[in-house]
């Protein structure tokens, strides 16, 4: 069985991050998306056809030519003119049957395999906003119609992007949608005028259009983890709930974790630091003397100063905040935060969401971020966005 992985996008609505390191490589506890999905793909395909653009030298640096049993083809996707002729490029490559899935969305084996057990298939999830994404219509088990983000949907189905196909159905002629792309789901409606497609509602899925989008998973991806301890714990350090200490890493004293909590491997944590539920730290960090983090993920190589809170934010790899850098997570009315996506304020329709730090970002001491703020690496073009009064 093969699998064709979309990865060649830009991810324009998940810069900063994105910026400087593709976002299919995004890592939550030591495991980018792209690898979880591969992971997840494992004894159920044999060959992964990735399909790739925007900085894909380092996917396939960090993917290589094999993962874990799957051989691994890449195709280049120069110009990207959409899913459609991106899903094309694979059609030399392709036998009779395939799967198709996006490499920045969460997946689990679980439904792949439901998937698979019904030929030609869909995956489908009810989502509490249905309107930004493609609806799905269904009826006694078979799709009816795919609906693109319609602004008053008539169901809360939605296209999960994965799908069990006959090569066949990129035989069709679609033409370039109204942004000036061709569409995988125009092939999909094609071929749903002439055929049976099934649907197979998902368990678990979990979409990363936008960064703050990742803290969704978080708790789902903790359940399929173990409480471990592989680093060191100096006296009077205590540990609550589920915890997960890799290997190398250090916590001083006084520091208080109370899970779930993932710290990765050679980091040094404290003293006195406070560690909150989902506080996700990634690999060689340094968090110094009486910080706070809670529901935050922070990237690789990263250090974080005395005196700082880190909260509902994402800081990216190689960052440094200086003492006393503050995240600001709610607003002074209690409305929900908006940040600017595109040139355009948008609702996040979260009540708390602190900062999105991009790779590489210094602060000074003393810095205080308002949320929903982004922060973009010191060697971007900034995108010249005007800054929304409600957001400040």
């Amino acid at each position: 069985m093969q699998a064709v992985i979309l990865a060649a996008g830009k991810g324009t609505r998940f810069e900063p991050l994105s910026l400087t390191n593709p976002k299919p490589l995004f890592s939550v506890m030591g495991e980018s998306i792209l690898e979880h999905n591969l992971k997840e793909l494992k004894g159920l395909i044999n060959e992964a056809i990735i399909i790739f653009g925007h900085k894909g030298e380092l996917i396939k640096e960090k993917i290589k030519d094999e993962f874990e049993g799957i051989k691994i083809r890449y195709v280049l996707q120069e110009e990207i003119s959409g899913t459609g002729s991106g899903v094309k490029l694979a059609c030399p490559f392709l036998k009779d049957k395939f799967i198709v899935l996006n490499s920045d969305d969460f997946y689990f084996k679980e439904d792949i395999k439901k998937v698979l057990e019904k030929f030609p298939c869909i995956l489908a999830k009810e989502h509490e906003s249905p309107s930004g994404f493609g609806v799905v219509l269904e009826k006694d088990g078979l799709v009816k119609e795919l609906i693109e983000k319609p602004e008053k949907p008539v169901s809360n189905l939605v296209n999960t992007g994965l799908y069990f196909l006959p090569k066949s159905i990129l035989e069709a002629q679609v033409e370039k949608s109204q942004r000036g792309e061709y569409e995988f789901t125009d092939f999909i409606k094609n071929f749903i005028s002439h055929n049976n497609l099934y649907l197979i509602k998902a368990k678990a899925w979990f979409p990363a259009s936008y960064p703050w989008d990742v803290f969704e998973a978080l708790e789902y991806l903790f359940q399929a983890r173990r409480a471990e301890n592989r680093g060191e714990k100096e006296k009077n350090v205590v540990v609550k709930g589920k915890v997960i200490i890799g290997p190398g890493t250090l916590i001083k004293s006084g520091s208080y974790i109370e899970g779930p909590v993932y710290i990765g491997k050679n980091c040094v944590i404290g003293p006195n630091c406070y560690l909150r539920q989902m506080a996700i730290i990634g690999d060689n960090c340094r968090i110094g003397q009486a910080v706070e983090i809670k529901n935050s993920i922070i990237g690789d190589n990263t250090n974080i100063s005395h005196l700082s809170y880190v909260g509902d934010s994402i800081i990216g790899l190689n960052c440094n905040l200086g003492a006393g850098t503050i995240t600001a997570n709610l607003r002074h009315d209690n409305g929900t935060v908006k940040t600017m996506v595109k040139g355009q304020a948008i609702n996040t329709k979260r009540k708390k969401l602190g900062t999105i730090v991009g790779d590489g970002v210094k602060t000074g001491i003393g810095t205080f971020i308002y949320p929903g703020r982004k922060i973009w690496p010191a060697k971007t073009t900034l995108p010249g966005e005007k800054v929304d009064k409600d957001m400040i």
